[in-house]
This record gives structure tokens, C-alpha cells and sequence, in this order.
């Protein structure tokens, strides 16, 4: 099974329209009330401060930089991103599976178009919508692992958290049976992301970043949620 994963994220750029299911197998009916108590355990306990270097490329363009991610659990956070020297600097607010403001909006939205698969790469579940078809499975053994999926509306969400060796959230979201967006987030002893990358096959385009710190001891005045400018 794992060599089914590595092959599948080895596939999203160079053949976008061949990617197999990031689970390939079916999964029992679950509680959604199980779901939800899983995904509240992803989410940060206080105010954390993440900032990282980002690597952002497609066919035409390739672009990096550094970005500071602030998260209030349980559900918003605001990542302000720049180029080198600040150019193409720019900044968002996400409230839940929602974009609340980009600033500008066309840069943000082509870094990274899906909010719940940026909560992925920064190692957070966003819990199934209320009345959303929940699956799960539990794979046991030296290779165990948690795995839910979602089916909201025309939308299905896997997750996949391996929990032997290094720990590592895996999200795919597929809309009409195609597969729309995959993360990959390496989490380190904190359950915090050390590294993360969101494939697009469709397109195909990469945005991974590199965790330099993590603070969780800030505190976010109002001003945090509010416009650059």
C-alpha cells in the first residue's frame, strides 16, 4: 500500500490526468461525530505563528519566497506572503473553508485556489460539513494509520494520517470523481508541519513551503484580520 502513495504524488506533475486515489480502497460508514472530534484534535491548542519558505512553480512560471502564517483556532488564519526584495508581496485572511479577503486576490488564489487543502499543508483537518457522508478505516500494524473520507455534495475529501515512523497527513480533494488538489504535510513531534506540498493536477502546479519556526506563545490583536491596506 504505501508504494501505491509514493507513486501517486510522484505522478501529480508529470501526469496530471492519471492520478490514482490517494485511497484506493473502500471505507465503512462512520459517525460524523467521530469525524468531528478527529479533526478538533489537529487544530492547534493557542495562537500560533509559522513562518516558512514557500516554492511555488507551474508550467509557465516559478516563483519562491518566505510567508508567515498566524492561526486562531478553531477555524481562521491569515498568511501574508512576499517574493524576494518583497515583490509580489501580498496577504489573506481564511475563516473556515472560506477565503474572507486576498489582497490581491489573484495572486493568493493561484498559490493556493482550495482553503481546506491549506489547512491540510498546515497539518489541520477541517471537519465534514454538517450532513456530509462520513467513511473511515483504521489501518493497524507497523504501518498504521487513521483514514476518514468526506462526500460533501459533488466534493469528496480523503484524509489519511500515517502514525507509525514519521508522522504525515495526506489530504486529496476530487470534485466529480477527479482529483482537483493533493497535500502532503510532514508534521513533527508537536503535530506541527515541518514541511508541505499542494499539488494541482489539473494544471499541474506545486506550492510546497519549509517550516523555519513556530511560535505558540503570540497573542493576535484585531488589527490581524483586518486589510493590508
Amino acid at each position: 500500500m504505501a508504494l501505491s502513495y509514493i507513486g501517486a504524488c510522484a505522478l501529480l506533475l508529470g501526469c496530471p490526468r492519471s492520478v490514482p486515489p490517494l485511497v484506493p480502497m473502500p471505507l465503512a460508514p462512520a459517525e460524523w461525530d467521530s469525524a468531528v472530534t478527529w479533526a478538533a484534535t489537529s487544530v492547534p491548542a493557542r495562537h500560533t505563528l509559522i513562518r516558512f519558505r514557500w516554492k511555488y512553480r507551474d508550467a509557465g512560471k516559478s516563483y519562491a519566497g518566505r510567508a508567515t502564517v498566524r492561526i486562531a483556532p478553531p477555524d481562521s488564519l491569515r498568511i501574508d506572503y512576499a517574493g524576494p526584495f518583497n515583490w509580489g508581496a501580498g496577504a489573506a485572511v481564511v475563516v473556515g473553508d472560506s477565503t474572507v479577503w486576498a489582497d490581491p486576490e489573484k495572486n493568493f488564489r493561484s498559490l493556493v485556489p482550495a482553503a481546506r487543502m491549506l489547512w491540510a499543508g498546515l497539518g489541520i483537518v477541517r471537519p465534514p460539513v454538517v450532513g456530509a457522508a462520513v467513511f473511515g478505516l483504521v489501518v493497524p500494524g507497523a504501518d498504521s494509520a487513521r483514514i476518514w473520507r468526506f462526500v460533501q455534495g459533488e466534493d469528496t475529501l480523503d484524509y489519511r494520517l500515517a502514525r507509525g515512523g514519521t508522522r504525515v497527513l495526506e489530504a486529496e480533494w476530487r470534485r466529480q470523481g477527479k482529483v482537483v488538489a493533493r497535500s502532503r504535510a510532514e508534521l513533527d513531534v508537536r503535530a506541527m508541519p515541518a514541511n508541505a506540498r499542494i499539488d494541482f493536477p489539473e494544471d499541474p502546479a506545486r506550492f510546497e513551503f519549509t517550516v523555519g519556526a513556530v511560535d505558540t506563545t503570540v497573542v493576535f490583536d484585531s488589527a490581524t484580520w483586518r486589510r493590508r491596506r
